[in-house]
């Protein structure tokens, strides 16, 4: 019984890290553009728009994750693992996003829906600082003319 608690346990410091972590990245890039950036050469409203929202997506995974880390956590609350996950689909059900009396994800499934939304995270980020690289280089290029 214990096993499965440390592997919730592990999951929520996992989550919890990679939410925090991913979104201040997110925010720094939104923080640090306008004035390392600039806004010369090609770096319109689209590029802006673009590196905005390509820093609102790792944001939106960031509180996914979060909001998983808080489920996982619910989860640890209960005394086995079966009464946990039955919580987490309750919530679920409660708040509208899953319907009720569906087949309940086992710790595994769920596990890796929670390492896929990790990597979306990373690649999303990778964007943003693929973007903001793009918009940096363009400024510094600009900015002497």
């Amino acid at each position: 019984m214990t096993d499965w608690r440390a592997i919730v346990a592990d999951a929520i410091r996992r989550l919890r890290r990679n939410g925090l972590a991913g979104g201040a990245a997110a925010l720094l890039i939104l923080a640090a553009a306008p004035p390392t950036a600039g806004a010369h050469g090609f770096t319109g409203p689209l590029a802006w728009g673009l590196l905005l929202a390509s820093c609102l997506v790792p944001l939106a995974f960031s509180v996914h994750l979060l909001f998983d880390a808080a489920l996982f956590r619910l989860a640890a609350s209960h005394d086995g693992e079966a009464a946990g996950l039955a919580a987490i689909d309750d919530v679920l059900a409660r708040m509208g996003l899953r319907a009720r009396g569906g087949v309940s994800a086992t710790l595994p499934e769920r596990l890796r829906g929670c390492r896929r939304l990790l990597w979306l995270q990373r690649i999303a980020l990778a964007v943003a600082v693929a973007l903001y690289l793009i918009l940096l280089l363009d400024g510094m290029e600009g900015g002497g003319a």
